[in-house]
């Protein structure tokens, strides 16, 4: 029986140091990745300002060609406002002069 007993205390002893073991694997493994984790939160926060750099650089382009975009359509308009104005030139100062010259007749 003291064999047995024996036997059973050194299992428990081996149980208990393998169980101390997997403790001491797990707390590694743990601790490593939270090294590793905090190592990509700083290489993350270190690139914080490149991609505000790249996000505004995107913005401002396309603020750039929305604007290039609007002076474009704003000359096309110009230019359709200019024709219509010469084209009806000549038609309105016809109009006036036979306003004025109706009011003139009428008073004479």
């Amino acid at each position: 029986m003291d064999d047995t007993l024996k036997r059973l205390l050194a299992a428990e002893n081996a149980a208990s140091e393998l169980v101390q073991k997997a403790q001491a694997d797990s707390e590694q493994l743990i601790q490593s990745a939270a090294r590793e984790a905090r190592q990509q939160e700083e290489r993350f926060e270190a690139r914080t300002p490149e991609l505000h750099a790249a996000f505004h650089e995107k913005a401002d382009q396309r603020a750039q060609q929305t604007v290039a975009e609007m002076e474009r359509r704003f000359e096309e308009r110009l230019t359709q406002l200019r024709d219509a104005a010469e084209n009806h030139e000549e038609g309105a100062l016809d109009a006036a002069f036979r306003a004025v010259l109706g009011r003139d007749d009428t008073l004479q």
